[in-house]
């Protein structure tokens, strides 16, 4: 499994489950990935070490919108490393922009300092930075391990101009994770195009709510329309892509 890396992302136990049975080489734990995915609660990355043996990063991102922190919510997200780093993680998600759009690097030297030796990821704010090749120089010199991106495009396929040149460019010195709108069928695509062999889905699939009462006419959150739609991880879906990728990479 050396050679490529499917990395899961989930918010519950039920889709790490299924990104385990799919043969996924780590996971990306978040909470609410219906809105790009929060900080998950302790609790929850507590029950995922207790029913799998994946490896576990856990995306860190205080709220749902823009990646530019103010003082305390940066140190709500050192807090958070310093947290999942004593609980066993294996590695962090994080990132944070200035105003004008460049990667505040002092933060993320910070970051970095505090997650010591665990593994490390620049996530998505990559893909609304102001210069992205300026970026990659800057995370592998703060010693960072990965690039989570989809091109800084809305899907990876779309993006598959840029993630070819950050694979060409970065020489094997971080790794580049290809997200979004990632499939079995867009993988197959992307490998010859780009080169790249990490890549970040969530396979997801929507599940029923267990609910038989349902109360018409009231919605609640960002769900407003419908509260009894689930999303969940398709073991099938990981499995496909892992599949591929071995038959590929190995």
């Amino acid at each position: 499994m050396g050679n490529y890396i499917l990395e899961a992302c989930v918010d519950c136990v039920e889709s790490a489950l299924a990104a385990e049975k799919g043969g996924a080489s780590r996971i990306e734990l978040c909470s609410d990935l219906v809105i790009g995915g929060v900080s998950p609660s302790l609790p929850l990355f507590r029950q995922i070490r207790k029913y799998t043996g994946l490896k576990i990063r856990t995306l860190l991102r205080p709220r749902y919108g823009d990646y530019c922190y103010d003082k305390y919510e940066c140190d709500e997200i050192n807090e958070e490393i310093r947290m999942f780093r004593e609980e066993g993680a294996d590695g962090v998600v994080v990132g944070i922009l200035n105003p004008d759009g460049a990667l505040n690097t002092e933060q993320l030297e910070r970051f970095k300092e505090t997650a010591g030796k665990m593994e490390i990821t620049l996530h998505r704010a990559f893909d609304v930075c102001l210069d992205p090749m300026q970026a990659m120089e800057q995370v592998i010199e703060l010693g960072y391990d990965t690039i989570l991106t989809s091109g800084q495009k809305p899907t990876a396929w779309e993006g598959r101009d840029l993630l070819k040149k950050l694979q060409e460019e970065s020489r094997g010195r971080i790794e580049i994770l290809a997200a979004s709108g990632i499939s079995c069928e867009i993988i197959e695509k992307l490998v010859p195009y780009t080169g790249i062999s990490s890549y970040h889905m969530s396979g997801k699939i929507e599940a029923d709510s267990a609910m038989t009462f349902r109360k018409p006419g009231i919605g609640l959150g960002l769900s407003e329309q419908d509260d009894y739609k689930l999303f969940r991880t398709d073991s099938s879906a990981v499995k496909a892509s892992v599949d591929y990728l071995h038959k590929t990479f190995v």
